[in-house]
């Protein structure tokens, strides 16, 4: 079993003035796979905020899902701040990302920089902040995530 945190990352959400969908889809996808979020939060479109609250979870968990803040609006910004704190990034997750977005959204999966990356010792998944975004994430993620950790960690190929 791995634990996850996720972030959710939207001025609307942190408001009030949208429902978060994000996060049931997620508790429930996880536990149907035998996983389990541990920490979850949102927070606004604010780099400090997000910054704080990635560091809090990768404290609490091996793997941090990030929602929203990928695109090209000046707003986005979840993408940047955590490209900034990862040693590492991972970008073939991010192109089978949009590949796997392409007959639902078209050629808009251009415009998200979806990625994951290494931060500390945890995988860090950046991805649009929508729920159909986390399920494609989520399913690209399944199948890989325990050995992605694993590997993380320093341990040896199998």
């Amino acid at each position: 079993m791995v634990n996850f945190s996720l972030v959710v990352t939207s001025d609307h959400v942190y408001r009030g003035k949208k429902a978060d969908e994000v996060t049931p889809l997620v508790k429930e996808r996880l536990a149907k796979e035998g996983h389990q979020l541990v920490y979850n939060v949102v927070v606004p479109n604010n780099p400090d905020i997000i910054k704080s609250a990635v560091l809090d979870a990768i404290s609490r968990t091996d793997v941090v899902l990030v929602s929203g803040g990928t695109g090209p609006s000046p707003r986005d910004i979840s993408y940047d701040v955590v490209k900034g704190l990862a040693s590492k990034e991972l970008p073939g997750f991010g192109e089978l990302f949009r590949f796997k977005s392409l007959e639902s959204v078209g050629y808009g999966v251009i415009l998200t920089r979806a990625s994951a990356f290494v931060v500390g010792r945890s995988l860090v998944v950046v991805v649009p902040g929508n729920p159909s975004a986390m399920g494609i994430a989520l399913e690209i993620l399944m199948p890989v995530v325990n050995h992605a950790v694993e590997q993380i960690h320093g341990e040896p190929h199998h």
